[in-house]
């Protein structure tokens, strides 16, 4: 079975899809690699060291994309999908409900598509899960980021001149990403604040020495793999207000709140923005689904009434080469989980399979996406 790693297109990328530890690995286990030149270029790895670990080297994307099973990190454009082979495997993250025009290239050719974010997150699936291996590192990265912005340390510090008093950290999510924040702002010495619309997140903040903000009515809000599927109105209403009191007192915001399948929630208005004290720091983790704070702008770092407020929409890619070795072990055990070098199993109703298979046989197979897209 050949396999084939596109070069990301797109803006503000430094993954790769895979490393060439893992491309070693593959090969060993009986699969062929090429790997299209310049694809890990911005991940501090050359073409050479593709070579040297037993891949061959595409001259473009065209040549690369005809194989049996083409990676990427990014969802695949419609120009991809048109040089790719009738009946090939795709896999990548794809947010398939994002892009109904793909997928319906997809199933013109006959594409089987697996996407990386609809991996079920049960455990024996945790080392292929790239959505929390990926969201591991935006935590940590997050956090450097809001700490470069403001203009005091984090840890209590006494000194001959004086006492210098710890930061204040509040973080909106408990997931993966906002625990990594929890536990790095610590490690900084901050004091850490901590809301999540879960309650069940409460003892794992504390574990990690955050102080849980408990909101009422949580024990009523919906979940589903992880991520909040339904909140009501009042419940949103009651944590805006807990967030009020807090927010002002706090030196760094960090927002990691998201709701599958829709809009950021937005939990930072900008009248809390103007009540925040000058200097302070925002950072959207959710800026790409629309931002949990109403005036952060994606791919932007801006000041807005005495606050900066960073919108980077892509942390992970902020730190190219853990990210590509992580994510290059997650797509690599879910190939291992799919097939073998002589083809995939297409076990239909198996687990994984099943809730990350997208498109096959010419049709959109995944039920929520389907589900999502027949509401739009």
């Amino acid at each position: 079975m050949q396999l084939a790693v596109l070069k990301e297109t797109k803006d503000y990328e430094k993954r790769v899809a895979l490393t060439p530890d893992i491309v070693k690995q593959l090969l060993k286990k009986g699969f062929k690699v090429q790997v299209e030149a310049g694809a890990g270029q911005n991940s501090s790895i050359s073409d050479q060291e593709y070579e040297n670990a037993g891949a061959t080297i595409a001259k473009d994307a065209a040549a690369a994309a005809k194989a049996d099973v083409v990676l990427k990190v990014n969802a695949f454009t419609e120009e991809e999908v048109v040089k790719m082979n009738e009946g090939a495997v795709a896999i990548s993250f794809m947010y398939a409900y994002t892009i109904p025009s793909v997928l319906e290239a997809m199933n013109k050719k006959k594409i089987s598509s697996f996407s990386m974010d609809a991996v079920p997150r049960i455990s024996r699936a945790q080392k292929m899960d790239a959505l929390s291996s990926q969201a591991n590192l935006a935590g940590y990265k997050t956090v450097l980021l809001g700490a470069n912005a403001l203009g005091k340390i984090f840890p209590l510090m006494m000194t001959a001149a004086g006492t210098i008093t710890p930061s204040k950290v509040l973080i909106f999510g408990a997931g993966v990403a906002g625990l990594q924040a929890i536990a790095t702002a610590k490690r900084l010495g901050a004091i850490v604040e901590v809301t999540d619309v879960r309650p069940e997140t409460k003892e794992q903040v504390e574990s990690l020495g955050g102080r849980f903000l408990t909101v009422e009515g949580a024990e009523g809000v919906t979940v589903e793999g992880g991520y909040a599927k339904e909140v009501s109105a009042d419940f949103l209403q009651k944590q805006k207000e807990l967030i009020q009191e807090k927010i002002k007192d706090a030196d760094l915001v960090i927002t990691t709140a998201l709701v599958i399948g829709k809009k950021a929630p937005v939990l930072i208005t900008e009248e809390m923005v103007k009540s925040m004290k000058t200097g302070s720091v925002i950072v959207d983790m959710a800026v790409e689904s629309g931002g949990n704070c109403e005036v952060s702008e994606i791919h932007q770092t801006v000041v807005k009434h005495g606050v900066t407020v960073i919108g980077e929409a892509n942390l992970p890619s902020l730190l190219p080469v853990n990210a590509s070795q992580l994510y290059a072990t997650n797509i690599s055990t879910l190939l291992y989980h799919l097939a073998t070098p002589e083809g995939f199993k297409w076990e239909m109703d198996e687990e994984i399979t099943k809730g990350s298979l997208i498109t096959h046989g010419g049709e959109t197979v995944h039920e929520f996406t389907l589900g999502i897209l027949a509401k739009s």
